[in-house]
């Protein structure tokens, strides 16, 4: 789960002080306006082909994008949040993020009967005061070359077995623990924090490598250096398009999900140009085509997806009911306590 340190903070009050001051041409003030805050790059443009060109600029709607990573965004949203009007209607976060931000008291609690298409939401992408866009989840990923047979669980992919062919992803270890608490308790319990250091601590003595990035992780898949680790699924997708030899499996014991969706601020302008960019990103033919440009599950039922393409990203039906979200006010409390414990005894 990441959080915004008191740089990012500023940063947000300063482009609060402007935009009151001197006014921004990011504010959502015309009727047929909305401001959406969001990651930049093949995201930024994915949202303009997929969901803004073909839903609401036929409406009248115009977009306009706030690019920024999620960080100094969020702190924008707590800086403003005792504006009556806010420099954005809606925000691009994740699952985590958007707990968070509701935590802090920036979100609006999603009025549901303004969005038609929510008909079809997938029960675990619907948040009070957000909703899923896409998702991944937390998935083993293996070498078939060097790990036989295929791995079916989270205890596989830290069995001391497999030695320093295991390797684990520093940024990810939130997420580590997750899967390792799933695998210490037989997949009954994600927060078994006790039960996670034993298979980690296992994990270690027996070689596990520590890498610092998911790139990094990937490069020492592709060069065989490992051969067995966790990852989402979604990204073992786009390794797999840049011909790295490697495989996923859902785990046994159940998948954490990774969702990244959209909130609507408090203090929004236009909250019904903000509830119809929500109604526009659940339309079929949106969820459709992310699936194919970023390899991520569509969070509405009724999907065509090419049978092909859905077995690489999607999960069985029998898998979707082992998908787990994530306790976020657990992670949220205990998040310094593991980082602690990471950096001073597992990577010591």
């Amino acid at each position: 789960m990441t959080t915004f340190d008191r740089r990012d903070l500023l940063k947000g009050a300063g482009a609060a002080a402007l935009a009151t001051g001197l006014g921004s041409p990011a504010l959502a003030q015309a009727a047929g306006k909305v401001v959406i805050g969001t990651w930049g790059g093949d995201y930024a443009r994915l949202l303009t082909k997929n969901i803004e060109g073909p839903f609401l600029k036929p409406k009248g709607i115009e977009v306009v994008q706030d690019q920024a990573s999620d960080a100094p965004r969020r702190a924008k949203m707590v800086a403003e949040k005792r504006l009556p009007r806010g420099s954005a209607d809606i925000q691009g976060l994740s699952a985590a993020n958007m707990y968070e931000m509701n935590e802090a008291g920036v979100l609006e609690q999603i009025d549901y009967s303004k969005i038609p298409n929510a008909k079809n939401l997938l029960p675990s992408m619907k948040y009070p005061y957000g909703i899923g866009q896409i998702y991944s989840g937390k998935v083993v990923v293996y070498s078939p070359k060097l790990i036989t047979p295929a791995p079916t669980s989270f205890k596989d992919a830290f069995d001391p077995k497999y030695g320093n062919k295991i390797g684990i992803i520093d940024i990810q270890y939130i997420y580590v623990f997750v899967a390792a608490s799933l695998a210490g308790t037989n997949g009954a319990e994600m927060n078994n924090l006790d039960k996670a250091k034993e298979v980690l601590m296992a994990a270690k003595k027996a070689g596990a490598r520590v890498y610092p990035t998911n790139e990094a992780f990937a490069q020492a898949l592709k060069t065989e250096e490992i051969g067995i680790g966790i990852m989402w699924k979604a990204r073992a997708v786009q390794w797999q398009n840049a011909g790295i030899a490697c495989e996923a499996a859902a785990p046994s014991e159940g998948i954490p999900a990774y969702v990244s969706g959209f909130a609507i601020a408090k203090n929004a302008p236009n909250k019904d140009n903000a509830y119809a960019y929500m109604n526009a990103m659940l339309e079929k033919s949106a969820q459709e085509a992310f699936a194919v440009d970023m390899g991520y599950n569509g969070t509405v039922t009724g999907l065509e997806i090419a049978p092909d393409l859905q077995k690489r990203i999607g999960f069985t039906a029998e898998e979707q009911k082992r998908l787990k979200d994530l306790d976020y006010a657990f992670l949220a409390k205990n998040d310094s306590a593991m980082k602690e414990w990471w950096d001073k005894v597992f990577k010591a």
